[in-house]
Order: structure tokens, then C-alpha cells, then sequence
């Protein structure tokens, strides 16, 4: 082990996030510590930071540093049509349900850099139903909501996204959806033109509409029990009776206050609600 590697104690993690709550109103603190602490770690690290002071002293001080700091340490893994299956059920089951509303409203909670709005929209697009959806896709980092907004992706993750797009049962070339450009993929702006990107932080922040669908894949994992059941209680409040509600493959809504009003559907992490 080397040594001479900096390190963040327990302390000055909780120093920190109470500098984030205090100076800009993020509350980290229903996070994970070990995941944060880890990420944490890494990029004062990374920085090479001359001491605890000083590191913390630019995070509550140099906004472009923040930024950056946010960045690091919310979690933003993602990838078009992940886990191929969970879009094919989208694809014959739940969205051909939806389709007989006047108006499908969809929440992608924690949407990163926008490749699972741009997935649903694609998915709408064939259904024809894009025309009358709307996909609220939100993220407590403007960082990664500024990337998304952009329709473009690396050139090098066509040949993966677009496996994952025949998996999931699309019925097109998927390049017909992008045009090359050096080495991005610059998507139809038409697939942009349904999605609203905006921040939203699930930890502070209220149900701003009611949805038929809402989706919030893999960001469970990384909070805390507590701060699990309070979303999902805000998830509930957002959600309209017999909508759905899509988890992450290690995430469940067994265990809390809202669980009774859910059922899950054979074999997905996908529930209903009952009532």
C-alpha cells in the first residue's frame, strides 16, 4: 500500500458535506459514506491537493471547482438501451399501455448524460407515440444535464449502443438516428424535442407533476436506508394509480411504507401500483 497515498477521515468527510448542505444546499448526507468517501479520496487524490484546508476551501469558494467536485462524486454510469431486456418489456408492454393516454408524462430520475431519455424517446419514436409524450429527465448535476442537452455521444459506443438497441427489439438501422461527426454522434433533434432536462435533487426537492411512468435505475443503491424510503414515498406521490415505477437491478420497493400499494411485474424491476 502506498503510504504517502492522501487520505480523507471520516471526519472530514462529514465536514464537507455539511459545507456542501450549508454553502449550496446539497444534501449528501443520506448518502452512502463508504461510496462517498471513496469518490471523495479519489479526486483529492487525483488533484493532488496540498492539504485538507485548502481542498475544502476551493470547493466552497471556486464555483468552477465545485462543480467539478459534484461531478465526482455523484455516480454517473450509463449507457443507451442498458440491460436490453428491461427496454423490451418498455417497448411491448408498458408503453403500448400508456399509448391510449391523451398525454404520457415519464420521470427519469438521476439521468446522467441523458442516454436513457434519448433510449425512451427512440423507443417512443417507433411506438408512435413520441408526439404526444413528454420525458421529464432530471439530475441533481447541471454538469451532466448541460452534456445531455447536447444530443451527442461518443462515436466509439455506437457499436455497444447499438447491439443493445437490437436486443432490446428495435426494428431500424440505429444509425439512421445520428449523424457521424468526427468522433461524436450527434442525434435527431427530434428525439430532443420531447425531453425537458432539468435539475432536481431527489434528497431536498418535491414532486413537481404527476407521471405514468417513472424510472430511476441504479441511484438506490448509493443512499442510505432511510433516504431510500423517502424517495421512494416521493416517487409514490408522483406517481398516477395503475403507473409504473422501474428500479435498478439491485434496488426493490420491498421493506417500505409504500410497498403494499406496489406489485411487481413477473421477472422485471418494474412495479405497478394498485391503488
Amino acid at each position: 500500500m502506498n503510504l504517502d497515498a492522501p487520505v480523507i477521515s471520516d471526519e472530514q468527510v462529514e465536514i464537507l458535506l455539511s459545507d456542501l448542505l450549508e454553502q449550496y444546499g446539497y444534501d449528501f448526507t443520506g448518502y452512502s459514506r463508504a461510496s462517498l468517501k471513496r469518490r471523495i479520496t479519489r479526486l483529492y487524490s487525483l488533484d493532488k491537493a496540498l492539504s485538507f484546508a485548502e481542498f475544502r476551501y476551493k470547493v466552497n469558494n471556486d464555483s468552477a471547482y465545485f462543480k467539478r467536485f459534484v461531478e465526482q462524486i455523484t455516480v454517473n454510469v450509463t449507457e443507451m438501451f442498458r440491460d436490453p431486456q428491461f427496454f423490451k418489456t418498455l417497448r411491448d408492454e408498458i408503453l403500448p399501455k400508456l399509448g391510449t393516454y391523451p398525454l404520457i408524462r415519464i420521470w427519469i430520475a438521476g439521468c446522467s448524460t441523458g442516454e436513457e431519455a434519448y433510449s425512451i424517446s427512440i423507443i417512443l419514436k417507433e411506438l408512435n407515440l413520441l408526439h404526444k409524450s413528454l420525458i421529464y429527465a432530471t439530475d441533481l448535476n447541471p454538469a451532466v444535464l448541460e452534456k445531455a442537452g447536447l444530443s451527442m455521444f461518443a462515436m466509439s459506443q455506437m457499436k455497444q449502443y447499438s447491439e443493445n438497441y437490437i436486443l432490446s427489439g428495435g426494428i431500424k438501422d440505429f444509425s439512421s438516428y445520428y449523424t457521424a461527426n468526427y468522433s461524436l454522434a450527434k442525434f435527431d433533434s427530434e428525439l430532443k424535442s420531447k425531453i425537458i432536462f432539468s435539475t432536481h435533487n431527489l434528497v431536498s426537492d418535491h414532486s413537481f407533476n404527476e407521471f405514468q411512468l417513472i424510472l430511476c435505475r441504479n441511484v438506490l443503491i448509493y443512499f442510505d436506508r432511510e433516504l431510500q424510503h423517502q424517495v421512494l414515498d416521493l416517487f409514490d406521490e408522483s406517481l398516477e394509480d395503475l403507473g409504473y415505477l422501474a428500479l435498478g437491478t439491485k434496488e426493490t420497493v420491498d421493506f417500505s411504507g409504500i410497498s403494499k400499494k406496489y406489485k411487481r411485474l413477473q421477472g422485471n424491476k418494474i412495479w405497478r401500483k394498485t391503488t
